[in-house]
């Protein structure tokens, strides 16, 4: 009899398994939260539709929630690279940070979640249109090299640009130090970037290029999507004074040398202003029909040429001058400096600054009788106020 009473309790006390109910007869366990059940009333909507081809780079792609808010949205190609966007405030809506590459195919995935807490999903998949018609955009410097503190990042453009906001916001510029860094635009065609003063020697530079897929002009593409990367060297500048008749080196601070010039003689006056060295030929020709000076001169084989401007104004060597150096301006505009023919003498002037040059040095004439050289004349827009360079 005690027994039983025993194995009575033992089976009351488990609450056996056909029991069927919880201890509040409620039919759930005491204490526990209701269960959120049910579909949930959040809509997503993505624009344009699955399938879709030929999906224009900017403007198409929009993301959308009714009756809830966006909590997530992933948009990448089929190599796995994402595009970047932002959720609005109220989560009604995603838009891309930027455009779209062109012939892209593109995968969404986007869930948004209602007052409940519950999610709603959508998946969608388009591609992007192939461009007729596309531009690139030349660009000084090369990448990895080292240059001047005066380099500015320069891009010509094959194609005229009527979409320069868009262009402009492609093209993102890094520096380390950083340091703020802004673009000019020289008519239609060309894109140039530089801080407000001279780079600070040893800056790294990284540039990045995100031109696929924006429209430059209507129905016109850019087709790059590059990283260029450059290094500042050390600081050199020089000063060129054209009564004086003397070029002033210095580096870091330091003047290094002091050089005999000549630069352009009467009705031929080089311009004034700050000027960077944008191309080292170790020979070329000049020839006067070249800028205008008819058959003035024809000369085969000029030693150690550095460019100063698209126009035609070099620094060079000169073995014709005579006792012109630190005598007399007798050039026909450039800046002319000592030189042997066939330029074998490392230690004529002209040689030695050769050697001692990179692209992107700056040279500075001062002190003639013309006016300053055009911004856009070369790579030479520090001729330009910072102010005016961000206009």
């Amino acid at each position: 009899m005690i027994l039983g009473a025993l194995l009575l309790a033992v089976t009351a006390c488990g609450g056996g398994s056909d029991s069927g109910s919880s201890g509040d007869g409620k039919g759930k366990a005491g204490g526990e939260p209701t269960a959120v059940s049910g579909q949930s009333e959040a809509v997503v909507s993505i624009a344009p539709k699955d399938g879709a081809k030929s999906v224009d780079t900017s403007g198409d792609l929009k993301v959308t929630a009714a009756k809830g808010k966006l909590t997530e949205v992933v948009v990448k190609d089929a190599k796995g690279a994402k595009i970047a966007g932002e959720i609005s405030k109220d989560g009604a809506t995603w838009t891309p940070s930027s455009h779209l590459a062109a012939a892209t195919e593109y995968q969404v995935h986007a869930v948004a979640k209602d007052s409940e807490g519950r999610t709603a999903a959508e998946d969608s998949g388009f591609t992007t249109l192939t461009p007729q018609n596309t531009f690139v955009g030349h660009f000084t410097p090369e990448d990895g090299s080292t240059v001047g503190v005066g380099m500015p990042f320069s891009l010509r453009f094959t194609r005229g640009i009527t979409n320069p906001e868009d262009v402009e916001k492609a093209i993102e510029i890094k520096t380390e130090p950083a340091v703020d860094v802004e673009g000019h635009w020289f008519g239609n065609d060309r894109l140039d970037f530089r801080p407000e003063k001279y780079w600070k020697a040893g800056t790294k530079v990284t540039v990045r290029l995100n031109l696929d897929g924006v429209e430059g002009r209507p129905g016109v593409y850019g087709e790059q999507a590059k990283t260029v990367s450059f290094t500042i060297g050390r600081n050199q500048v020089s000063v060129v004074d054209a009564k004086k008749l003397t070029m002033k080196v210095t580096r870091d601070g330091k003047t290094v040398k002091t050089i005999p010039v000549t630069t352009g003689a009467p009705g031929y006056e080089t311009w004034n202003g700050q000027m960077v060295i944008s191309e080292k030929l170790t020979v070329t020709r000049m020839n006067g029909e070249t800028v205008g000076y008819g058959g003035e001169y024809d000369i085969k084989d000029v030693p150690h040429a550095m460019r100063l401007s698209t126009s035609g104004t070099f620094l060079h060597g000169n073995y014709w001058g005579g006792d012109a150096f630190g005598n007399r301006n007798a050039s026909h505009g450039c800046v002319g400096l000592r030189d042997v023919r066939g330029g074998w003498d490392k230690d004529a002037p002209a040689a030695w600054f050769f050697n001692q040059s990179m692209i992107g040095d700056v040279v500075v004439v001062k002190n003639s009788d013309d006016r300053i050289i055009d911004p856009d004349n070369g790579l030479n827009g520090w001729n330009m106020s910072w102010d005016e360079w961000k206009a």
